[in-house]
């Protein structure tokens, strides 16, 4: 008789080896990718390139102190576009322009001039044209706000906080300059700003930790955000918020990017657009967030570094405004080739596409059992009965057919409507702690009659949204009886109907998404003059709107 191991032995065993794997550095997923480049440089130096591209594909510098850099791509002998921005040498070729350590190009004389670009041997060439050599004064909203925001000063663990920190308060991530320019200059006296000698002023202080500040050194003596703020306030720290619009939109260098392996990067640029039709980069104020940093995560300069296979989206948020650009890492796809499968309908149409993107190839057609099994949960909620598996099991009709034909028979009865009512009941939140035992009866009937007449869905929610009158002779109008206030309306209603989260932006701007809150309160104000008064009948209610 064989001895029967112990599972802690295993255990140990398997410990054991994970721990030598883990000395020796050996991971069978990142063994290739290691052998083909183990850095950066090597990878480089490995490539072949054979164009390079730049974004944009010219510059115009405003004045002296509009600052901007590029992208530079090179496109390798399989024909695909790579991000080489990190060894890309910037030349000028005349003294029109500064290109500094950090890659940003600055303004010397007015008029056009040219960049040569080269990386690896290959090279092309960027116009530049300068406009102006004047320094326009320090903008308290396009300047000053945007460091603030980016030091995360106004953040809700710090000053943005609902009550502030310290005796000193922000508005969340900068959404009401007005409010925090008042603040900065009249709170405790002026005693923020020092005009005489700037660099005394509190607002310098504090950040710099040259007093004690719990927040730590969020700005660095001597750097740019340090020298712009300190400008300002020798400026007279002058306001500019009723004269000076705010970004109307973002626009984000790439919108896409494929990386092919974990360990390479993508550097990203931010150019916001003022209503005013001028623009800047704002890169280096922007803030950046991975959905899915497990895929690929991004630094506070737009650096995106893959980590493994997937998708992600990066966030970028800068001064109320929001982009979203999407990052695939394709990683080690060799022999993948596309198999040829049928399409039915546009929707296949689109997610193949979309498994091309990502070069994962369909899965297996399922068979007719799991089919039956499936489309019984699916539509009715309820499993089929073994007479109703064999029916269709032995159909002979093909199998495209006899599914098709399953499907339209299971819409037709009452157990798709009954459980299509139940769905749209918990949605609608039908329920006797807001309509009552009569109440919950009469929406659940006429939630039951909209889906047996298979009425269309825009006319279903028109219904509901519009519905006024007696809710038990109008049904319909329960919906506002769970919705009774504008803010319950607007909060059911987008994330409902819209599949969109309002409740963050009614009091201050989304923080992860692009939705404002004046935008909470003019989508409130289609629901705001909705009221709710007793009916004639005991626990009737009836839905009116008030116009006065």
């Amino acid at each position: 008789m064989k001895p029967r191991l112990n599972f802690v032995t295993v255990l140990f065993v398997a410990c054991l080896v994970c721990f030598a794997f883990q000395l020796t550095g050996w991971n069978p997923i990142e063994k290739a990718t290691r052998a083909e480049a183990s850095t950066e440089q090597d990878w480089l130096a490995n490539v072949a390139l054979t164009e390079l591209r730049v974004h944009p594909e010219s510059l115009t510098l405003e004045h002296a102190r509009d600052g901007r850099t590029v992208l530079v791509s090179g496109k390798t002998k399989d024909g695909k576009w790579v991000d080489v921005t990190p060894w890309a040498v910037l030349m000028p070729t005349s003294a029109g322009v500064k290109v500094h350590e950090d890659g940003y190009i600055f303004p010397m004389t007015v008029g056009t001039t040219k960049i040569t670009v080269t990386v690896k041997g290959v090279t092309t060439e960027l116009p530049v044209n300068v406009k102006s050599m004047e320094a326009e004064p320090v903008s308290f909203v396009r300047d000053v706000m945007p460091i603030l925001s980016h030091a995360g000063c106004n953040n809700g663990t710090c000053h943005g906080a609902a009550k502030g920190k310290n005796g000193f308060k922000l508005s969340l991530r900068g959404y009401d300059p007005d409010f925090d320019y008042e603040l900065l200059i009249e709170d405790i006296s002026g005693r923020r700003f020092n005009r005489a000698f700037p660099e005394q002023s509190l607002m310098l202080l504090k950040p710099t930790s040259e007093v004690p500040h719990k927040g730590g050194q969020v700005i660095v003596p001597g750097e740019r955000d340090y020298s712009v703020i300190h400008q300002w306030i020798t400026e007279g720290a002058i306001p500019d918020v009723e004269t000076t619009k705010r970004v109307e939109r973002l626009e984000v260098l790439p919108d896409s990017a494929e990386l092919a392996v974990p360990g390479m990067k993508q550097q990203l640029i931010v150019i916001a657009h003022y209503p005013d039709g001028t623009t800047r980069d704002v890169t280096r104020e922007a803030k950046f967030t991975s959905s899915v940093n497990e895929v690929a995560n991004v630094t506070d300069k737009g650096v995106v570094t893959a980590e493994r296979r997937g998708e992600t989206a990066i966030l970028t948020r800068y001064e109320g405004a929001y982009s979203t650009n999407n990052i695939i890492v394709m990683g080690d796809r060799r022999g993948y080739k596309w198999v040829e499968t049928p399409e039915y309908n546009y929707i296949d149409t689109h997610v193949h596409n979309k498994l091309k993107r990502m070069k994962v190839l369909p899965s297996e057609l399922c068979t007719d059992e799991e089919f039956v099994r499936r489309i019984y949960f699916d539509l009715t909620g309820i499993p089929p009965t073994p007479a109703q598996v064999r029916s269709f099991l032995t159909d002979k009709t093909p199998s495209k057919a006899k599914r098709e034909q399953l499907i339209d028979a299971l819409v037709e009865t009452s157990e798709f409507v009954d459980h299509w009512t139940h769905k749209w009941g918990d949605l609608l939140q039908s329920n006797r702690k807001f309509l009552g035992e009569r109440g919950v009866w009469l929406f659940q009937q006429w939630i039951h009659q909209a889906i047996a007449e298979n009425r269309p869905y825009d006319e279903f929610v028109r219904d509901l949204i519009t519905a006024t009158g007696s809710t038990y002779t109008n049904p319909a109008a329960s919906y506002f009886r769970v919705s009774r206030e504008y803010t319950a309306a607007v909060e059911n209603t987008t994330q409902l109907f819209l599949g969109v989260r309002f409740s963050c932006n009614k009091c201050h701007d989304h923080p992860f998404e692009k939705w404002t809150q004046n935008q909470y309160y003019e989508f409130g104000a289609f629901f705001s003059d909705c009221r709710v008064k007793p009916g004639q009948l005991p626990g009737d209610e009836v839905v009116y709107a008030n116009y006065t």
